[in-house]
C-alpha cells in the first residue's frame, strides 16, 4: 500500500481535528497505517453522500408526479408527513359532479333479497365464530381473515357492557366486508393496468373500461384520473370510521339502515337525523346489507370531491413506498365530519388504541375454489 503525501495526509488531519479528533506532529510517522483510515473516511463520505441525495432523488420523482414536493423521513417507518404544504398541487383534473345513480347503481341495487336477510344474535355470532376458529389473536399473527359474512349487526352488540367484547365483535364482523371489497378493487387494479398494457383491446376490455369509469365518475375518460380513484381504502382507517360514526355498532343508523359510515344523501334512501332542523333535507343512507354500506363507503372516497387530496397522498404512497399509511392518510379526511380536525384527532386514537395497523396487511381467504390464486 503506497504511503500518503504529505499534502494529503495534513487535509486528513484538519478534518478530523475539526471533529475532535487530536492528531500529534509525531503521528505523521505512522501515516503508512493511517492510509486505512483516508480509504474508510472516502468510504463513509461516499455513504453519507448517498443517503443525503437518495431522498431528494425521491422527492424530485414525487414532485414531477403531483407537483408538491414530498418530504421523507426515512427513519421513521410509520413517517409522520409525507406531504409539505396544504395544498396537493396536480394537473390531473377531477369531475366536481357525478351523476348520483350511476355512482351507486351497483350498492343500492346489490343482487339481495331484504326478506332472506336474518338478524342473528351475538351470541349465536360469537359461537359461530369459535366454530369457524375465526378470532382477532390469529388474524394479527397470521394474516389471514375467513370470508365469515354477517348481513344484520345484533341487535345484543348495544347490551354488551365489556367493551373490549363489543369492540372485538364489531372488528369481527366487519372485517370480513372490508377486505372483501378492498380485493374487488385489487382485482379491478390489476385488470385496469393489464388493459393498458395492451396495445390493441378487446371489445370486452373497451366496455370494461366504459363501465369503471362510470363506476368511478370519470368524465372524458381520463386513465389518470381513473388510476388514482380506482384503490383501496386502508383497513385500519375504514374499521376506525365505522367504530366513530356507529359508536362500535350500537346506533341507530347502524342499526336500522345498516349504515357503518354516516353518509348523507340527499336524493336516495336514508334515515332522518333526529335532532336534524326541519329545514335540513338530508338523510343518513340506509343500506340492505352491511356489505352494501361498505362499498358505498369506498365509492365515497374515491370519487367525492372534498377527498381529493386523500386520493392524491394515496397515489403517492402506492407509487414511492408501495403500501398505504392510514395515520397519515387519515389527515386528509377533515371534511367528512363538521368537527374537522378534532374528528382526525379521534380517528387516530381510534386506530392506535385498538391497534388496528394490525389488520392493514391481512387478506381474506378465498370462499370457493375458483377465487384460489387471486389473493
Amino acid at each position: 500500500m503506497k504511503k500518503l503525501n504529505q499534502l494529503t495526509f495534513i487535509k486528513i488531519k484538519k478534518f478530523l481535528q475539526n471533529r475532535g479528533y487530536n492528531i500529534s506532529k509525531k503521528n505523521k510517522i505512522i501515516s503508512e497505517n493511517f492510509t486505512s483510515l483516508y480509504y474508510i473516511s472516502l468510504a463513509s463520505v461516499f455513504l453519507i453522500s448517498f443517503s443525503y441525495f437518495l431522498p431528494i432523488a425521491i422527492s424530485f420523482y414525487s414532485k414531477n408526479f403531483t407537483g408538491k414536493q414530498i418530504v421523507i423521513n426515512s427513519s421513521n417507518k410509520n413517517f409522520n408527513k409525507v406531504l409539505e404544504g396544504n395544498e396537493i398541487k396536480s394537473k390531473i383534473k377531477e369531475s366536481e359532479k357525478v351523476d348520483f345513480k350511476n355512482l351507486y347503481f351497483d350498492v343500492f341495487d346489490i343482487d339481495i333479497n331484504e326478506n332472506d336477510t336474518v338478524r342473528l344474535s351475538a351470541s349465536t355470532i360469537n359461537q359461530l365464530f369459535k366454530d369457524e376458529n375465526y378470532n382477532l389473536t390469529d388474524i394479527r399473527k397470521n394474516k389471514l381473515v375467513k370470508p365469515i359474512s354477517i348481513d344484520l349487526l345484533p341487535n345484543e352488540i348495544k347490551l354488551i357492557e365489556n367493551t373490549k367484547e363489543k369492540k372485538e365483535l364489531f372488528i369481527q364482523i366487519i372485517l370480513p366486508l372490508i377486505l372483501e371489497e378492498n380485493k374487488k378493487i385489487r382485482i379491478e387494479r390489476k385488470t385496469l393496468f393489464s388493459i393498458l398494457n395492451k396495445n390493441n383491446n378487446t371489445d370486452a376490455e373497451k366496455n370494461w373500461l366504459k363501465s369503471k369509469f362510470k363506476q368511478y365518475g370519470v368524465i372524458n375518460r381520463d386513465l389518470a384520473t381513473l388510476k388514482i380513484r380506482m384503490d383501496e381504502i386502508p383497513v385500519s382507517l375504514a374499521v376506525a370510521q365505522a367504530a366513530k360514526e356507529t359508536g362500535w355498532g350500537t346506533s341507530r343508523f347502524a342499526q336500522e339502515g345498516n349504515a357503518l359510515f354516516g353518509q348523507w344523501t340527499y336524493d336516495g334512501k336514508g334515515i332522518k337525523p333526529a335532532k336534524s332542523d326541519d329545514d335540513d333535507t338530508h338523510k343518513v343512507m340506509k343500506f340492505k346489507i352491511l356489505k352494501a354500506s361498505v362499498r358505498a363507503y369506498q365509492r365515497n372516497l374515491n370519487t367525492h370531491k372534498s377527498y381529493r387530496e386523500f386520493r392524491k397522498v394515496r397515489a403517492i404512497q402506492r407509487d414511492v413506498f408501495g403500501t398505504l399509511n392510514s395515520l397519515e392518510l387519515v389527515n386528509y379526511l377533515d371534511k367528512y365530519a363538521e368537527t374537522g380536525n378534532e374528528y382526525i384527532k379521534i380517528l387516530k386514537k381510534i386506530i392506535e388504541q385498538n391497534k388496528l395497523t394490525d389488520f392493514d396487511d391481512a387478506k381474506i381467504l378465498p370462499s370457493s375454489i375458483k377465487e384460489k390464486g387471486l389473493i
